[in-house]
């Protein structure tokens, strides 16, 4: 029933709050119920996602089931392998490639080439299982148990790790190192996105800044953050919070309008394909030896093309092995 609050509001975006706590449902798929028939209104269909409420309106959706989740099955797809041993591995991850089969991306996943390798090295005796999570655009290193056991032990509270990210921002961080501390939680219209809000979950990130450009390039800056908490989108909306948002990224990236007076530079980061984000280095104590493990993944090829073309980072290490997928 439409309360106080719903009162004058479009009918999605009141339906997308109340149904926040039990579906994961964006604004556009709403959208999609309400023109299909399925949604009511006073036991009338709506015929319009932007219908004004009433208070005492009663709102009937007909969420869809969602189709039955299938195994992910074994692909033979480039692996890029930095570390194996007998309980974990450590990858390195190239943009465009999804880490997890979802119903939107069932195969070319990261889990369908590992489930390949197993199958070819391990002889299929054991299951990956991603103890960290990289998002679709996101390059560089990524943690993988081959057991739950070790997935369990990998997130308890005993295992500290080290986890450092290359971004190139729209910007100049000032000051140029600190902590980035708001809370996040989910866009209240919509899912799909997570912004900064006072009752979201605690989050922190560490930057400092590696590099700026100069002279008539001025407007970009090379970052290293490292993540002390790990929030769906952090990095990404801690950066652009603070203004200094991240080169390429479609959801939170949005250029300035005014444009750098180095046309070159100006072009190569307004075209970057992707958010020019990389996992750089990851640190951690193995669950099993206790040893302490440091890895580093090179700078990918694309990424490493705007660097140099912003004279960003000179003297990183690069690596042509990483290419978009």
């Amino acid at each position: 029933m439409a309360d106080r609050g719903d009162a004058s509001q479009r009918l999605d975006h009141a339906a997308a709050r109340h149904l926040a706590g039990s579906y994961a449902l964006s604004r556009s798929e709403l959208q999609r119920l309400v023109t299909g028939g399925r949604v009511l209104v006073n036991n009338v269909p709506a015929t319009r996602p932007a219908q004004r409420l009433l208070m005492g309106d009663v709102v009937q959706v007909d969420v869809p089931m969602p189709p039955a989740p299938q195994s992910p099955s074994a692909e033979p797809l480039p692996l890029s392998i930095v570390f194996e041993d007998a309980q974990l591995l450590v990858v390195a991850k190239p943009a465009g490639m999804v880490a997890h089969p979802s119903h939107k991306h069932r195969s070319g996943t990261l889990v369908n080439a590992l489930l390949w390798h197993a199958a070819q090295v391990r002889g299929d005796d054991w299951q990956p299982r991603l103890a960290q999570r990289l998002d679709k655009d996101t390059s560089g290193l990524l943690l993988v148990a081959k057991s739950a056991a070790v997935q369990t032990a990998l997130q308890s509270n005993r295992i500290r790790f080290v986890k450092e990210y290359l971004a190139v921002v729209w910007g100049r961080p000032v000051p140029t190192r600190g902590a980035i501390t708001h809370r996040l939680g989910r866009d209240p219209l919509d899912r799909r996105r997570v912004v900064a809000l006072a009752s979201g979950a605690d989050a922190e990130t560490r930057y400092r800044v590696l590099d700026r450009t100069r002279g008539a390039a001025r407007g970009l800056s090379l970052v290293s953050c490292g993540l002390m908490t790990g929030r769906t989108h952090q990095l990404r909306v801690h950066l652009a919070t603070e203004g200094w948002p991240i080169v390429g990224d479609p959801a939170y990236g949005q250029p300035p309008r005014r444009r750098l007076l180095d046309v070159a530079v100006d072009r190569a980061a307004r075209g970057f394909g992707r958010q020019a984000l990389h996992a750089w280095r990851l640190e951690f104590t193995h669950p099993e030896s206790g040893r302490r493990l440091r890895f580093e993944a090179p700078v990918p090829a694309d990424m490493a093309d705007l660097m140099a073309v912003a004279d960003l980072g000179r003297g990183l290490p690069v690596s042509p092995g990483l290419p978009r997928v």
